[in-house]
């Protein structure tokens, strides 16, 4: 009997996590079954500017694991249950339950609204191609004409800001944070944040807390209301309450607590990686909520897999995160390198150079999760072609 395992998401971490698998497991003895909502790849880095107006590139998940013998089933999760081994999944009507004798839980995150009146009903968020969509049918309903907010001071909120002021140059574009904006960047990279922003138009409300959202505004903590025809919320990423729910050992964010190779510490035939894991890097603290961490958890987690299954040894992955790489707009950004305490060096990549270089790496990871099947053995080819994909587990 083939051991069945099964992927949960196929973002950065879940999509680069079963192609691995596939291509190093013989899928005579696997079985591997990807569950994603969507049918598609979709390049959560790139939402912002899907939500500004540019079109992405059209990855369907049939096609990317087409040859590898993956069984993809497009789904949303609504229930694991961690003690019997179960996933259940819902396809409109459709309920089904699968069993799983190993779990990859890759289910990622979305915006975080930190229980602010108003969030969920009026704004909008970059964290999920619906929500951005929705986020670009709005900005397409005002024109040239109209205020957008966008409320956070972290990198997707910076890259959402500029990318829709350099896009649609008509908008009057504001950012509200409850800090410093980029005050925790290097002296080189704060001003040069500063200058795009300036150059942009874009008019920065520091030190703002928001107590509530309204379809035409926000209010503030202390009763200032600041004009909004698109409020677009990026105060941070949440984690999916299905962890907590499951029965799995999880933090107080409902991150999933692992070891050091990724498996639950509670359930060890259940592994997570990406935004749903927590775990504690190199420089002692938890890894942040990013691409780069997804691409360090899924590696750990699947040389885990791999050799938890086949008795190979696990290499250690090292989880170290190197800085921060932000876009302004298409043309610019920052690439602001850490030190071992994930404090901003004084230097900074910034400009075209830095733009460049966060194009190439974007570009990479969907050219590399778009080929699993580059440096798969041949003998998993011939076993992939020798049998159909089921066919109500194909995406239709």
């Amino acid at each position: 009997m083939q051991h069945r395992i099964v992927v949960l998401g196929a973002g950065y971490a879940g999509a680069f996590s079963a192609g691995y698998l596939a291509r190093q497991l013989h899928s005579d003895d696997f079985e591997i079954t990807v569950v994603n909502a969507e049918s598609d790849f979709v390049e959560r880095l790139r939402l912002h500017q899907l939500a500004a107006g540019h079109d992405l590139r059209h990855r369907p998940l049939a096609e990317v694991f087409a040859g590898t013998g993956i069984r993809l089933r497009v789904a949303r999760v609504t229930d694991v249950d961690a003690a019997h081994r179960t996933v259940t999944v819902a396809d409109g009507e459709r309920i089904d339950r699968l069993e799983y004798d190993t779990l990859l839980y890759t289910l990622g995150s979305t915006a975080a609204d930190h229980g602010v009146p108003g969030v969920d009903q009026y704004a909008f968020h970059v964290a999920a191609r619906p929500s951005a969509l929705r986020l670009r049918v709005r900005l397409d309903e005002l024109g040239e004409d109209g205020r957008v907010l966008v409320v956070g001071g972290n990198l997707t909120a910076i890259e959402a800001a500029t990318e829709i002021a350099e896009a649609r140059p008509g908008l009057r574009v504001g950012l509200a944070t409850s800090s410093e904006l980029g005050g925790w960047l290097g002296p080189k990279a704060r001003r040069h944040l500063l200058r795009a922003f300036d150059r942009f138009g874009i008019t920065i409300h520091e030190h703002t807390t928001i107590e509530r959202v309204e379809q035409t505004a926000v209010v503030a903590g202390d009763g200032t209301v600041l004009d909004s025809d698109a409020t677009v919320w990026a105060a941070g990423f949440a984690v999916h309450p299905i962890a907590a729910a499951s029965g799995l050992a999880v933090e107080a964010n409902g991150q999933i607590t692992v070891d050091r190779q990724m498996r639950s510490v509670s359930h060890p035939d259940v592994y997570a990686a990406g935004d749903s894991v927590f775990v504690i890097g190199e420089n002692g603290h938890p890894l942040p909520m990013s691409c780069a961490s997804a691409g360090y958890t899924a590696i750990q987690a699947t040389a885990t897999i791999i050799g938890d299954r086949t008795g190979r040894k696990i290499k250690a992955t090292t989880l170290t995160y190197y800085g921060n790489h932000i876009s302004l707009g298409r043309k610019d950004a920052i690439y602001q390198l850490v030190d071992g305490e994930a404090r901003s060096k004084p230097g900074a990549l910034r400009g075209r150079p830095a733009a460049r270089v966060k194009s190439a790496i974007v570009a990479a990871s969907g050219w590399a999760i778009s080929h699993p099947t580059l440096g798969k053995p041949s003998h998993n080819y011939r076993s992939a072609a020798a049998r159909e994909l089921s066919p109500e587990l194909v995406a239709r």
